[in-house]
């Protein structure tokens, strides 16, 4: 099993982040974080990196229904997704809730996580 769902995309790196948003807004989630990794690792350690951004999105009625379900899944929210400059265009790339969840013991929450992870291959199918 991947632990993540990826789209290669031959656009700008500014026009993939911004058809991503558009497309994880259309099923439900918001960006809570939008972590520049090539600009953290150049302003914190002095090393050059591609394009690389962390986009952390959370679809609020899904993330209340897994913190019901299991009061410490927090600790693996929110479902990050990932934008990347490689050789072959820009990557987009989002979590696998479902893989990311085998280490807790709760079917229901497995269950519940392919939901959240149907939705987000949904998403990277409408960028």
């Amino acid at each position: 099993m991947t632990y993540y769902n990826a789209r290669t995309f031959q656009d700008s790196f500014e026009t993939v982040i911004e058809r991503t948003r558009a497309a994880l807004q259309k099923h439900g989630f918001g960006v809570l974080t939008d972590i520049d990794v090539q600009a953290t690792l150049k302003t914190k350690i002095g090393q050059d990196f591609r394009p690389y951004r962390i986009l952390g999105a959370c679809n609020p009625t899904m993330a209340h229904e897994a913190l019901k379900l299991e009061p410490h899944v927090g600790v693996m929210l929110p479902c990050n997704v990932i934008v990347q400059q490689t050789d072959a265009g820009v990557e987009v790339a989002a979590i696998d809730p479902a893989a990311s969840m085998m280490s807790i013991d709760n079917p229901v929450l497995q269950q519940h996580a392919t939901a959240v992870g149907q939705a987000l291959s949904e998403a990277l199918a409408d960028i």
